[in-house]
């Protein structure tokens, strides 16, 4: 009878093995989903400044059909010159002439980790950036 309920016991709960092999495969796991979830909260915060670039080409557009010039100033823009999650902040230079323009969206704070680095847009609609990312995938 003693028999018995030694082999019952010794049947319920985990042995260390057990226990060490799951948590090897947690580690596991973990190690490969972590920076790849990181990666894509970098892409998808990118869009911020996509979207800054955008609103800011739009808004020198129509300040080109009034006056006749590309501004370099936010106050004639009548834009923000943070993006709305301000994850970027942007910058405009124009040429001597004020025909030509090129924005540029430099990432704050966590976003400055992402391999796009700053983001450019000029007034021909040419994308650009001045990370180390390849195959085209900041725009």
């Amino acid at each position: 009878m003693a028999l018995v309920w030694m082999q019952r016991r010794r049947a319920r709960g985990f042995t260390l093995i057990e226990l060490m092999v799951v948590v090897v495969i947690i580690a596991i796991l973990a190690a490969i989903a972590i920076p790849s979830y990181r990666n894509h909260v970098l892409r998808a915060q990118r869009t911020d400044g996509k979207d800054l670039l955008l609103r800011l080409a739009l808004a020198q557009e129509r300040y080109y059909t009034a006056n006749n010039r590309y501004t370099a100033t936010f106050a004639d823009l009548a834009q923000s010159s943070s993006s709305e999650h301000g994850y970027y902040v942007a910058q405009v230079a124009t040429s001597s002439s004020s025909l030509a323009y090129t924005l540029t969206a430099v990432p704050q704070a966590g976003q400055g980790r992402d391999a796009c680095a700053d983001l450019t847009l000029d007034n021909t609609g040419i994308k650009g950036y001045s990370g180390s990312a390849s195959n085209g995938a900041c725009w």
